[in-house]
């Protein structure tokens, strides 16, 4: 095969090669400025974007030393950073809170928390940190669980002043006859048995309150179904008395014991009854009979009151729901809570001007020495 031998270039070639070659270089060069323009306006608007960013925006090298930070990470952090270790001033400029990624910076006066996150290491073994200022969220969510806690705490003060209200009348009105210079002397001494068992009874329910308070779980007692109505009698007995309201119990069931929170059952049905006295007024009548049936004790309070309306019932059970000017709408609601935490329930049949009745079922536990 024979190999083609181009004619050397005259003159006149060379310099039009020359000129192609010049103009090319040229266009070379204007594009080559076109993107040194290009890129320095891209820098100056990212310089912009950075500083206008309210984010703090860290830049490290890929030996973890600050190249960059932009106003707002400097607002956050501290001038003077360029160069730094980025882990030395974390150490030193930040703490760790409770929350994962999350740093508290500054004095007590001027604290400010800050949420911290990395992008990944870049092709030249860089990193991006960007910092938010989460101060207002953080307060946010500081006050709204502490708003919470005073809600729950409110709850339970209001729940334990309603329980108190009732048995704390009943010793007043026996330590008021302890007065009487006329008063026999064995109706004083009952009467100041009932003034003490009444104050015990409140010590017990602070007591136990507290330790709800504290998170102590409250055991179960194993307690006879007729003291606690007697118990309930001596309660409600003088409070009915002086707003001239008949009061009857009866316990159908001698004999028989129920295991659980006493005193919680017991403040249970002190509601249902204080319910029921404001109910009926001025010589109304109220009733308890507790009774006990197919494995299950009965609790029923009866009165003639003035009835509840339909559109109401439904609604008589929850929490902060009331009628009365001076109630604090959480009677029957713990009432109710009390019921379904022994594995019962309370029920109402009313109609106005028919009186209402209020119905605590609770099942009776299964006993080892019965089964």
């Amino acid at each position: 095969m024979q190999e083609t031998i181009q004619p050397p270039l005259d003159a006149a070639q060379l310099a039009e090669a020359f000129r192609q070659f010049s103009e090319a270089s040229a266009q070379l060069t204007q594009a080559y400025s076109g993107l040194e323009r290009q890129v320095e306006r891209l820098n100056e608007r990212l310089t912009g974007l950075l500083a206008a960013l309210p984010a703090g925006v860290v830049l490290l090298d890929a030996q973890g030393r600050i190249e960059q930070v932009n106003a707002a990470g400097r607002a956050m952090l501290d001038d003077g950073l360029v160069g730094q270790d980025w882990q030395a001033v974390c150490d030193t400029l930040l703490t760790p809170t409770e929350a994962p990624a999350e740093f508290e910076r500054g004095a007590a006066d001027s604290l400010r928390r800050l949420s911290l996150s990395q992008t990944a290491e870049d092709s030249a073994g860089g990193r991006i940190v960007l910092l938010h200022d989460v101060t207002e969220a953080w307060l946010m969510r500081r006050n709204v669980a502490r708003n919470e806690r005073l809600a729950a705490m409110g709850e339970m003060v209001a729940g334990l002043a309603h329980q108190l209200r009732t048995p704390l009348a009943a010793a007043l009105l026996y330590a008021g006859n302890l007065a009487e210079p006329s008063l026999a002397p064995a109706d004083r001494a009952r009467c100041a048995e009932r003034t003490l068992d009444r104050l015990r009874h409140l010590e017990r329910l602070i007591r136990d309150m507290l330790s709800f308070a504290r998170g102590e779980a409250l055991g179960t007692e194993d307690f006879d179904v007729c003291e606690l109505v007697a118990e309930l009698e001596h309660t409600i007995e003088p409070v009915a008395a002086r707003r001239a309201v008949r009061f009857t119990s009866r316990c159908a069931c001698p004999g028989v014991r129920f295991a659980g929170h006493r005193k919680d059952i017991a403040g249970a049905l002190t509601n249902l009854l204080e319910n029921a006295l404001q109910a009926v007024g001025e010589g109304g009548q109220i009733s308890l009979l507790a009774s006990n049936a197919d494995g299950r004790v009965r609790f029923v309070v009866e009165d003639n009151g003035r009835g509840i309306d339909a559109a109401l019932q439904a609604r008589l059970f929850e929490p902060f729901f009331t009628t009365r000017a001076d109630g604090t709408g959480l009677g029957l609601a713990i009432a109710r809570g009390v019921a379904r935490a022994h594995g019962g329930d309370i029920t109402l049949r009313s109609n106005p001007g028919e009186g209402s009745t209020f119905v605590l079922d609770l099942p009776l536990p299964v006993r080892e020495d019965a089964a």
